[in-house]
């Protein structure tokens, strides 16, 4: 397939016309910073001046997030907070962010879901980060809460033109809840992407999915290397799911696209050598792939919207998003797809 360039640039123009809907294990990233000032005579640690905190939206929160970004607010979310300050913080990020989180569903036995990283740097050095910390409730959300998401996912699919699964694996998406997406989903004739690192087979009746190529290795239990390799697993995880397509993303290889009519298509990464933080960019993959899945672009068009996309947040430190015409201007002269 001959990549025509003014069709993929008006791809690229359609992507704010289509509203999505996130649904999965929703983040908040706390970004403390401080300068070193001494080590602590209390233990052999540093002792930092605080001087700066950014609040940044995390896990399926930033797959909403690229989305809101791209299309301009147009993108809607359903998850689990706490009762805890964190949900209200995340509450905020989601606000500044243009994302609509009406839907949240509170829960005083979970904790919201929260990254605090803790970096230090002096005038000598470039920023480090120390140590991480985890907020989050492990165990899957209790009966009353899956009910109060699964009326969420009733009232809100209907609005939207296409649903974003982002499984984190932290408890929000139980097989009651994704039947129910599912289900709704098929009713109203709309597309399903899932973005899970695992138990693909779970997710019965999405339209495609997006693994990373070690996820997909664990799921069918052997190493791709050969094409071969690609399009079995590729019509293992289609079988499983009855979905049309799936785009497998390889890191510094790129990705591949595997269609349920057996066509097998690679596609080069963009701006390699340019590589700086790869944090989150599974998200804005997912994110522009399914704007244009849900705008009429075809997998591979779609999939190569991801990979520009991609190219354009990597070169940023942690989780960050991109715009349409930040997409238009990285367009590569050419494109080499190989099958």
């Amino acid at each position: 397939m001959k990549i025509d360039f003014e069709k993929l640039r008006e791809c690229i123009k359609n992507l704010n016309k289509a509203k999505i809907l996130v649904i999965g294990d929703l983040a908040l990233d706390e970004m403390v910073y401080g300068d070193t000032e001494r080590i602590s005579r209390e233990a052999p640690v540093l002792i930092l001046q605080h001087t700066h905190t950014n609040y940044i939206l995390g896990g399926a929160s930033n797959a909403a997030h690229n989305v809101s970004d791209i299309n301009g607010g147009k993108v809607s979310v359903i998850g689990v907070i706490g009762e805890d300050y964190q949900a209200e913080d995340l509450k905020k990020a989601f606000s500044k962010a243009n994302i609509d989180c009406k839907s949240l569903i509170a829960d005083k036995t979970r904790k919201t879901i929260t990254k605090t990283r803790i970096s230090g740097s002096c005038s000598q050095s470039v920023t480090q980060q120390i140590v991480r910390i985890d907020r989050q409730t492990n165990e899957p959300i209790s009966c009353e809460t899956e009910e109060k998401i699964i009326s969420a996912i009733k009232k809100q699919i209907p609005l939207h033109d296409a649903i974003i699964l982002s499984d984190y694996h932290i408890g929000t998406l139980t097989d009651k809840v994704i039947s129910s997406v599912m289900n709704t989903a098929r009713e109203h004739n709309k597309i399903v992407i899932v973005d899970a690192q695992k138990n693909l087979d779970r997710y019965k009746g999405a339209f495609s999915l997006t693994p990373n190529l070690p996820d997909t290795q664990k799921h069918v239990g052997y190493f791709l290397k050969e094409k071969s390799d690609f399009i079995k697993a590729g019509n293992i995880i289609i079988n499983q799911t009855d979905a049309n397509s799936v785009l497998i993303t390889c890191g510094s290889d790129g990705m591949v696209v595997i269609s349920k009519d057996f066509e097998y298509v690679h596609i080069p990464v963009f701006n390699k050598s340019k590589v700086f933080d790869v944090t989150g960019a599974g998200d804005t993959v997912t994110a522009t792939y399914t704007l244009a899945l849900a705008t009429g672009a075809d997998p591979v068009y779609a999939a190569i919207i991801g990979n520009i996309a991609a190219s354009i947040v990597i070169k940023q430190f942690g989780c960050a998003t991109t715009s349409i015409n930040e997409i238009l201007a990285s367009v590569p002269k050419d494109i080499t797809l190989i099958y």
